[in-house]
């Protein structure tokens, strides 16, 4: 596909776009209905549209849609080449809005402080890492076969895939091999460290990329019971665990309310709450400015109240894990400290062998913002 036809196709996917529908979903509806497409013009498609988002604040809003799409493109090409080539200062200012700065929470020391900073915005601005989870003692193997693969220090099994292809069709992903998810998701897992044969619940499942690690760590033993308030995502997840040949879990509609999905007592609890998603904004761009204080606000009250909801529903000796995709402070330690406080039953329980509470910067991982805590109920 020529340059011409990216930029008339991406102008066209820009302007479905509202105020409350992501980038991703959008590209997803448009490919639907130009099924034409082959994957390299998908690719270059997909890549036009983030970079107009990652780079909106430079654009020139008089030019033309396309016009301001390659605009973008050439910008995120020679930052590419040289990232010295947009100043840390203009990055502080455009790359994000400005409410941000007053919800996260870097070093005390100015350095340190602006060392960190720094680093953060330039991997905003970077094309994210495409990360694989490979089925449990398989990554080896997998990356064998694949091929273009690097492998993490900070969880067993994860691969950061550099190649071109096509992954989806792909026989390993046919025969359940690997699924694509983020580090930071996978290392969610690994927080809760799941054994095999014991029950546990996924709150908010989604579409199941954490119920299905749950599964794999536990070795398709024990019950998770895996809920979510939409249906459809819930379906998601049983194919996706069909797929991968995981039949150690059940499915609920749940819907956040004092009504339970079950009566039982869980050893363990992941509560991967709905968020702002700032720690996935160098995944999706668009969401820096749509996302407002007042949806932190918002969304800080919800998840308070989902933990609420879900700690009677853990064993003496049970396991909380919370976690979310963002690094606001109302969101993250403001949440912990209020539930700790309203819950004494519940006791802080070490992360990797170490504090019970975890920031996980996208510039330290090359992957999404999350934050996760743990609690155990005693005894």
């Amino acid at each position: 596909m020529d340059l011409a036809a990216t930029l008339n196709h991406a102008a066209q996917v820009i302007s479905t776009i509202s105020a409350d529908q992501r980038a991703d979903s959008a590209l997803r509806f448009y490919f639907e209905t130009h099924r034409y497409l082959q994957p390299p013009a998908k690719r270059a498609i997909s890549h036009a549209v983030f970079s107009y988002f990652r780079w909106l604040s430079w654009l020139d809003p008089q030019s033309s849609p396309q016009k301001r799409v390659e605009q973008a493109g050439t910008i995120h090409k020679r930052f590419a080449a040289d990232e010295k080539s947009v100043k840390a200062e203009a990055l502080a200012v455009r790359a994000v809005p400005d409410w941000l700065w007053s919800e996260l929470d870097f070093p005390a020391d100015p350095a340190a402080a602006a060392t960190a900073k720094a680093a953060y915005l330039r991997q905003l601005q970077r094309d994210p890492a495409l990360w694989l989870r490979a089925r449990p003692n398989q990554g080896a193997k997998l990356a064998a076969s694949l091929r273009d693969c690097d492998f993490s220090q900070r969880a067993p099994d994860a691969l950061r895939f550099t190649g071109r292809q096509d992954l989806f069709r792909t026989e390993e992903f046919k025969h359940g091999d690997f699924e694509i998810q983020d580090l930071s998701s996978q290392l969610v897992g690994h927080a809760c460290a799941p054994k095999p044969g014991e029950t546990w619940w996924d709150a908010c499942a989604g579409e199941g990329g954490k119920t299905l690690h749950l599964a794999d760590l536990m070795a398709n033993k024990g019950l998770i019971w895996a809920t979510d308030r939409h249906t459809k995502r819930l379906d998601t997840l049983k194919r996706r665990a069909s797929r991968a040949q995981l039949f150690n879990y059940r499915t609920a509609v749940w819907d956040g309310t004092a009504k339970l999905p079950t009566k039982a007592k869980f050893d363990g609890v992941l509560l991967d709450a709905p968020c702002s998603g700032v720690g996935t904004w160098q995944r999706n761009p668009q969401a820096r400015w749509t996302t407002t204080p007042a949806d932190v606000q918002e969304l800080a009250a919800i998840q308070l109240g989902l933990l609420n909801q879900i700690a009677g529903s853990l064993k003496p000796g049970g396991r909380l894990v919370y976690a979310v995709c963002t690094l606001t402070r109302r969101e993250t330690v403001a949440v912990a400290d209020a539930f700790a406080a309203a819950h004494p039953e519940f006791e802080p329980h070490p992360l990797f062998d170490a504090d019970s509470r975890v920031t996980l910067w996208p510039h330290e991982l090359d992957a999404n913002g999350m934050f996760i805590a743990a609690w155990k109920k005693k005894r």
